[in-house]
């Protein structure tokens, strides 16, 4: 299955459109909870809610954080900073949230990972993972699209992290069946997310 579209240029025209978000995995558990694997561009999601791997300072300035927030325009770090001035940093079990600017979802919620070496690593990704699922319920919303948290510049090792995000996301669908949230997707973007995801994904939901 592919979804989602993305406006290409070819010569003398802009209405040749490219299909993105491929679906390469898929799991429903004894609920009806959805749980999908996808490689594309988290911004292109068909859901109600994006996730943005966040610093605690909400500062939106590099990596897929810098994307979004150019992509939502300048209101995603007013009210960012506004989140800030009353709440103070955001911790890794207890994330963010803001409106979505120019994207169209009814939030992004902002997870805060762990950088690699910090400590105690898997249990801090854990937490901002069901931090992330927890909140999503709580807003009462049906779909969200996850990334590849603190794989980035926080220089989290690609496979840990998606046996952590995988078995977390897993367990919480398995334990929350009653909650609004049915649609899980992990969205990655480079082959070598891909890979790991994929591979870690087929150990873990076989």
């Amino acid at each position: 299955m592919l979804q989602s579209i993305l406006k290409l240029p070819v010569p003398g025209t802009y209405t040749v459109y490219q299909i993105m978000n491929m679906l390469l995995r898929e799991t429903t558990f004894p609920s009806n909870k959805l749980m999908q694997l996808r490689k594309g561009d988290i911004t292109l999601s068909d859901v109600d809610v994006i996730v943005n791997p966040a610093n605690s300072h909400l500062n939106h300035g590099g990596g897929l954080a810098g994307f979004l927030a150019k992509k939502a325009g300048s209101a995603l770090q007013q009210e960012s900073a506004e989140w800030i001035k009353t709440n103070g940093p955001v911790s890794h079990e207890s994330p963010a949230y803001t409106g979505a600017g120019n994207l169209p979802f009814q939030y992004i919620i902002h997870a805060v990972g762990p950088i690699w070496g910090s400590g105690q690593e898997d249990k801090k990704l854990e937490a901002a993972v069901n931090g992330t699922l927890d909140l999503a319920n709580e807003l009462n919303v049906q779909s969200i699209a996850i990334p590849a948290i603190s794989t980035g510049v926080f220089g989290y090792p690609m496979d840990g992290a998606a046996n952590v995000i995988i078995s977390t996301i897993k367990g919480y669908l398995i334990s929350n069946s009653n909650g609004s949230l049915s649609t899980v997707q992990l969205v990655v973007f480079n082959d070598q997310a891909v890979t790991s995801f994929s591979d870690i994904w087929d150990q873990i939901l076989k």
